[in-house]
This record gives C-alpha cells, sequence and structure tokens, in this order.
C-alpha cells in the first residue's frame, strides 16, 4: 500500500513538472521551428531560387526559335539557325551553370580577386598585375582578328542576357560575397584564355631555382640534374592518344584524351552540344570561352594535351632603382613604371608598381639582379586569332590543319581522327625560336641581347605525322622533337613514363573498343617506383637492416600498381622524396627541397645505373639509408605499423568549394572528399594532391554514340543542383557516360523564342 501511494506521489510530481515545463518546451520548439522556417526560406531564396531555367520558353535576342535541351548529365544541346545564336546560347547556357566560376576566373586573372574575397586573395592579384594579365588582354583585344571579334562578342551578348534577366536570382556566391557581378566583355575571355595558358607555361620559377643550386653547389653535379632533354614530372599536362582502324574492333579509328589540370569546384571543363547549319559539335568547353576546346564533330575527333616547351626566359638585368632605366646593347634604356592599385575588400586599397623592360616585366630581384619574364603569350607575334570555330566545323584532316595552324597559343599537341579512318597528330601554337647558344634554363644576360628570341617556329615545321605505319600515336607531354631538328629546343617535358606505359597497354591487345579505353586512361602501374623499390630491397638484402624488415618485405611483393590501401605505394613514395632530397643535397647543400620534382625520376634511374663516382661511396648502403628515413617520414604520417600504411590517405583528394566551404560548421557540406587516391605523378592516371584528369573522353568513329565522356564533378556549379556532382563517382571510380549527340534523350527543354 505504501509503495503504491509512493508510486501516484511520483506521478502527480511528474505531471506537474511537465504542466509547468509545457510553456518552455513550447517555446524551444517554436525557436527550432522558426529557425528551421528561417533556414528554409534562405535556402529557398539564395540557393533554390538561383537554379536556372532548363524548361518552358523564354524570348532573347535570338535571329530565329532555338532550343536548350539538356540531357540526364544537364548537359546542353544547343540548336539555333545560326551559329551566331548557337553561340550566344552557349554563353547563356554557361553563364546559367557556372556565372560564379566564370566571374572568379576573370577576376584572379585580371587582379582583381581580393576585391571580393579579401586579403587572402592580395598576393595572387599582386602576381596577376605583375605579370601584366590585363594589358596584355586588353592589347590582345584590339589585336582580334574580325572572325575572333564576331565569336567572342556573340558570346558575351549571351553571357550578359543572362546577367540582365536574373540581376535578383544570380548563384549564392554573389550574395554571400556582397556585390554584383559587372557584364561580360570580350576582354573577360581573353583573360579566361591567358589564365589557361600561364596555368599551362609557368617555368620561370625553375630557373631560378637552378641559378641558386649552381650558385651554391657543385656545378657539374647540378648540370647533371638538369638534362636537356629531360623535364618536368608534375605539372599541367595530359594524356592522349588515337589508334587507327586496324587495332579497334570495329575497323575505324578510336581517340582518347584526358587533361590533366589543377583540380577545382566547380569542374575545370563544361561541356556542350552546338548545333546550327554546317555546325554539329560536342565535347568541353572552357567556362567563359566559345566553342567547344575537346571533342567531335560528325566527321572528325581531336584532343590535346600540353607541349611543354619552354615559353618563358628570364633576363637578369641591372636596374637603376631610381629611375628605371637599363642597359641594352651599350645603350641606356628606360623602363616603363605602371602602378596601379589593388581593391582589398574590407581593407585599405594597395598601391602596387611594376617595371616593364623591352623584355617584360620584373617578376623578380635580389640584392644585385632584377629578373626580367619574356612570355610567348597568345597573340604575341600578331593577330590574336581563336580558331576553335573553324576547328569545329572541320570535316577532314586538311580543314582542321587549316584551322589549326591560326592558333596563336598556348603551344599544344594536337591528335586527330576522322570518319574515313584517318589519324594525325600535329603540334600547333607560338613556339619560340631562341639562339643556339641558349638554353633557356637560367636567367640570361638581359644587356647583350645575344639570348633573345628571334622568332617563331613555321606551323609547317612543327612535330607531326599522318597516319602513320604502327597505326598508334600517343602524347603524354613526352619531348616530340627529334634530336636533329632544325631549331633550338627547350621545354620541361615529361619523361616517357606514361607515355611508353601507355603503348605498353594499347600493344596488349589487338582489337580495342571505345569502353576499354577508359582502363588505360585510369592506369596506376608506376614504372619508375617499381624498379626503385626492386633495386632497395636487392641493396637491402645485400645488407639487410632490422628496423625496416617489414618495410622491404611490403616492396618485395608489390607490383608497382600505385593503389589506394596499400602500403607499398607509400613506402616507395617516401623512398622516392628522400633519395631526391640527398641526391640534391650532395649537388647543392642546402638545396633539398629546392629540387622539386623537376627532372628528378629519370635523373635518378640514371644515377643508380650509371653510379657515377663522387656522389655517394656506396650506391646500395645509400638506397637503404634512405628507406630508413622514408620509414621514420611515414610513421609521423601514419604510425609505427608499416602493414597498415595506406598510400591512398597521402594524396586524398578533396575538392573545397572556394566560397561556401569557407562557412564556419556547415562548410564541409558543400565540399567534395575527402577520398582516398590512387595514381601517382609517373603513372598513366597522373595525380598529385593539386591535380589529375580534369576531363575523360573516348570518341568512336564508328559510331559516335558509343563515345563517352565526363567531368570530375558535373555541369552546374550551383549546390542545390542535381548535377553539382552527379559525375563524380563515375569518375572516382572510373567508369563513363555515354557522349550523347546524334540521339539526345531531353530530360528538359528550354525553347528560346526571339524578341
Amino acid at each position: 500500500m505504501a509503495t503504491n501511494v509512493m508510486k501516484r506521489r511520483d506521478i502527480s510530481r511528474y505531471n506537474r513538472a511537465v504542466h509547468s515545463s509545457t510553456p518552455i518546451l513550447r517555446a524551444i520548439n517554436l525557436s527550432i521551428a522558426v529557425l528551421l522556417l528561417v533556414g528554409l526560406v534562405g535556402a529557398y531564396w539564395f540557393v533554390w531560387r538561383a537554379l536556372p531555367q532548363t524548361s518552358g520558353e523564354v524570348t532573347a535576342p535570338v535571329s530565329a526559335p532555338a532550343t536548350i535541351v539538356r540531357d540526364s548529365l544537364g548537359v546542353p544541346h544547343i540548336s539555333a539557325t545560326t551559329w551566331q545564336d548557337a553561340v550566344f546560347l552557349q554563353g547563356f547556357a554557361t553563364a546559367q551553370d557556372r556565372m560564379w566560376q566564370m566571374d572568379a576566373i576573370r577576376r584572379l586573372a585580371a587582379g582583381e580577386l581580393a576585391e571580393v574575397v579579401g586579403a587572402r586573395a592580395a598576393e595572387s592579384d599582386v602576381e596577376a598585375r605583375r605579370m601584366r594579365l590585363p594589358q596584355l588582354a586588353e592589347a590582345q583585344e584590339k589585336a582580334l582578328t574580325a572572325e575572333a571579334r564576331e565569336v567572342m562578342s556573340a558570346y558575351a551578348r549571351g553571357v550578359n542576357y543572362f546577367l540582365e534577366t536574373n540581376r535578383d536570382t544570380l548563384p549564392v556566391e554573389f550574395s554571400a560575397l556582397r556585390y554584383q557581378p559587372r557584364p561580360w566583355r570580350v576582354r573577360d575571355t581573353l583573360l579566361v584564355v591567358l589564365q589557361m595558358a600561364r596555368t599551362l607555361n609557368n617555368s620561370w620559377p625553375e630557373e631560378l631555382r637552378k641559378l641558386r643550386m649552381l650558385q651554391t653547389g657543385d656545378a657539374a653535379k647540378v648540370q647533371y640534374l638538369y638534362p636537356s632533354r629531360l623535364a618536368t614530372e608534375v605539372a599541367p599536362g595530359s594524356n592522349a592518344w588515337v589508334v587507327s582502324g586496324a587495332h579497334t574492333a570495329t575497323g575505324k579509328p578510336i581517340l582518347a584524351n584526358d587533361p590533366h589540370l589543377e583540380y577545382g569546384l566547380p569542374s575545370t571543363w563544361y561541356m556542350v552540344h552546338l548545333k546550327a547549319g554546317d555546325l554539329d559539335v560536342t565535347g568541353a568547353s572552357l567556362p567563359g570561352v566559345p566553342a567547344v576546346i575537346i571533342g567531335h564533330n560528325q566527321r572528325i575527333a581531336w584532343g590535346m594535351t600540353n607541349l611543354e616547351f619552354d615559353l618563358q626566359d628570364l633576363y637578369a638585368e641591372r636596374i637603376d632603382a631610381t629611375n628605371g632605366r637599363y642597359a641594352f646593347r651599350g645603350q641606356v634604356q628606360q623602363g616603363q613604371v605602371e602602378r596601379g592599385v589593388i581593391a582589398v575588400k574590407d581593407e585599405k586599397p594597395r598601391e602596387i608598381a611594376g617595371l616593364v623592360t623591352r623584355h617584360g616585366p620584373l617578376v623578380a630581384s635580389d640584392n644585385t639582379q632584377s629578373y626580367i619574364l619574356q612570355w610567348m603569350t597568345p597573340g604575341a607575334t600578331g593577330p590574336m586569332d581563336f580558331p576553335f570555330l573553324a576547328i569545329n566545323r572541320a570535316r577532314n584532316w586538311e580543314e582542321f590543319n587549316t584551322a589549326l595552324a591560326r592558333l596563336p597559343g598556348p603551344a599544344l599537341n594536337f591528335l586527330y581522327a576522322d570518319a574515313d579512318g584517318n589519324i594525325g597528330y600535329h603540334v600547333a601554337g607560338s613556339v619560340p625560336v631562341r639562339q643556339p647558344s641558349c638554353r633557356g634554363d637560367v636567367p640570361a644576360d638581359g644587356s647583350t641581347g645575344n639570348c633573345d628570341w628571334v622568332g617563331v617556329i613555321p606551323y609547317s615545321e612543327l612535330p607531326q605525322v599522318y597516319n602513320p605505319e604502327s597505326g598508334v600515336i600517343v602524347s603524354a607531354n613526352q619531348n616530340p622533337f627529334p634530336l636533329d631538328f632544325k631549331y633550338p629546343v627547350a621545354g620541361v617535358f615529361a619523361p616517357p613514363y606514361r607515355a611508353k606505359q601507355i603503348r605498353d597497354r594499347l600493344a596488349s591487345k589487338q582489337k580495342w573498343t571505345a569502353e576499354q579505353m577508359i582502363a588505360v586512361q585510369k592506369d596506376v602501374y608506376s614504372p619508375f617506383l617499381h624498379r626503385l623499390a626492386q633495386r632497395t630491397v636487392k641493396a637491402w638484402d645485400a645488407k639487410p637492416a632490422q628496423n625496416s624488415k617489414e618495410a622491404v618485405e611490403q616492396l618485395r611483393s608489390w607490383n608497382g600498381q600505385m593503389e589506394k590501401g596499400l602500403a607499398a605505394p607509400l613506402v616507395a613514395s617516401l623512398l622516392y622524396s628522400e633519395v631526391r632530397r640527398a641526391i640534391a643535397e650532395t649537388a647543392a647543400p642546402g638545396s633539398g627541397n629546392e629540387y622539386v620534382a623537376r627532372f628528378a625520376a629519370p635523373v635518378i634511374e640514371r644515377l643508380l645505373d650509371e653510379r657515377p663516382s663522387g656522389w655517394f661511396p656506396n650506391y646500395d648502403e645509400f638506397l637503404v639509408n634512405s628507406l630508413a628515413k622514408a620509414i621514420v617520414a611515414g610513421e609521423k604520417l601514419q604510425g609505427s605499423n608499416v602493414a597498415r600504411w595506406d598510400y591512398g590517405q597521402s594524396i586524398g583528394l578533396e575538392l573545397e568549394n572556394p566560397v561556401l566551404g569557407q562557412l564556419p560548421v556547415v562548410g564541409k557540406y558543400f565540399n567534395v572528399g575527402p577520398v582516398p587516391m590512387s595514381g601517382a605523378s609517373t603513372t598513366v592516371k597522373q595525380v598529385s594532391g593539386r591535380l589529375g584528369p580534369s576531363y575523360r573522353m573516348v570518341v568512336d568513329l564508328a559510331e559516335l554514340e558509343h563515345s563517352l565522356s565526363n567531368l570530375t564533378l558535373g555541369e552546374s556549379g550551383h549546390f542545390l543542383s542535381p548535377h553539382y556532382k552527379d559525375q563524380f563517382d563515375a569518375y572516382y571510380n572510373g567508369t563513363s557516360f555515354p557522349m550523347q549527340f546524334q540521339k539526345v534523350v531531353a530530360e528538359d527543354t528550354l525553347v528560346v523564342k526571339p524578341f
């Protein structure tokens, strides 16, 4: 009985407590509901409303009715009556999906990014201004051919029509940063082109690194580390290959291309299909630039890789800091002083000043010397042309070459295939002719003029091949110039590992299909690291060291595949870093971190093959000691149990939204990753912490509908779009999507009617 009374009292107390707290609970619940409602309203107002209109009907300044059909990946298939309307709508559709990215790129190139994002971009702005990208774009605009101006103007009108009709529903990044984008200009497209050229050609810092090593080290050893026909190990590059019908299951050529560029969010490329009159082309475009840059039409397909020819030289000048004067060939020259102001959000503007000589802008200096940069920029040697719309229309090798010969830069390798069964290759772009005695590998004396460039290599004399007997053409940034080439060759060409592996893979099978080419694109075998591992195991076997036994056993059973989830690839890559550092320290003490992967892999192979005296007393002991240091470095990263190391974690991929990813707490939800990666700098799937395949394309000339393509993430830069990252799983797992062309399955259709 007493127990029942106590229970009734407890229940009574509980009921009184609940009733007394009800107003508090209601207030809390109401607050939560209000916050959720505010959040949902904010999400709708700032994010959801900004999603582009992809169906229904709009009016626009076009000459005749047109359509923008979006497929399941959100790729716009634009059908218009004239090419001018098609390019106009390309600008409109690209701005729908990527307006913030386009604005950010033009600001990055113009040195105007800090104005909207703050001081963290100030140094980047200074660099862009120092390289005179805004002045170069202005000069290029004045030098445009009539055709190029017409194409870029049509695109700019499309972008601006989007801005005019969507001022209140722009991407959320503009609201977050509290600014409105200005209208798009032809000059802005040229800034985007210049930014890509700067990304692909940035060799001048290597000249200063080599110079410092020469000044502090053994000159003969330093020159050994910088052989004239070996070059950059990791740089923006690409893979591309084409095989004739003799090597395919259909009897028609297959062309594959996967450009390697720095990762970004959104994706670097934007897929588009343009159809108007004799124009019917699909592939990858650059946001901010008209036409298709990589792709195919009804008759031909083409891809490209970076040539890696050295398009930049430094000149050492003695410049009077008080008046900007310098000497050239015995005469006093007056440098041009350029002053400017960098606007910085929430801070005072920063005044900057630069100096320009006959060779170019001042980009670096020390106590006694100023270093001037000469750069073969697009349009530097004549009218600024833009031949890609002509390339998009080309129907055969002759028309393709006629258009390609007009390319002003940057210097690129182009691979080609057509429906008639032909394959080809041609280098295009402005390639400087140097004096025979000038390699361009260290700063030259600018006062003498002895190392001034003397012209450009004619297009007809650049490396080329058409229907080779082998039926295979491979370009992976390797040196394409023959030893007896009539002009001096200087470049940062990639070691031959990727090119050789691609050729070996293609030779391993007689008849290829488009789908099977994807497996080659994602190949992660590193012949260099595999051989380095085997050498080290052999050296260790000759004189075992107990503290590295587990690492050696990992290397001993390893097959050279740079796969995530494995320990051996991490051991091998750390071993490589230690070997490279030790070699650089031997050549020039204190420069171990200066020799940052330039030329290193093939140089190490040659050194270990030749084993010249004066470097290491005992090369086997050197390898074993390097392995011990690699283990110490690995333990700091992933613990003492070597068998549990995971290579993929060391090169994990994380793509950060440049604006929304900066938000506290919720920022991570706008990003992609981190995820472990496979591949290396010396594998066909060339990856590092900052770059990797930016687009994959395989074109089947027998049946274009069997062609494949995919981006890293997706077509859209809008976080709430279903196409923000809908291609990432396919990219990450090495699969792809049909490249819809003649048979387009419409998910959305936007009808565009003229005013």
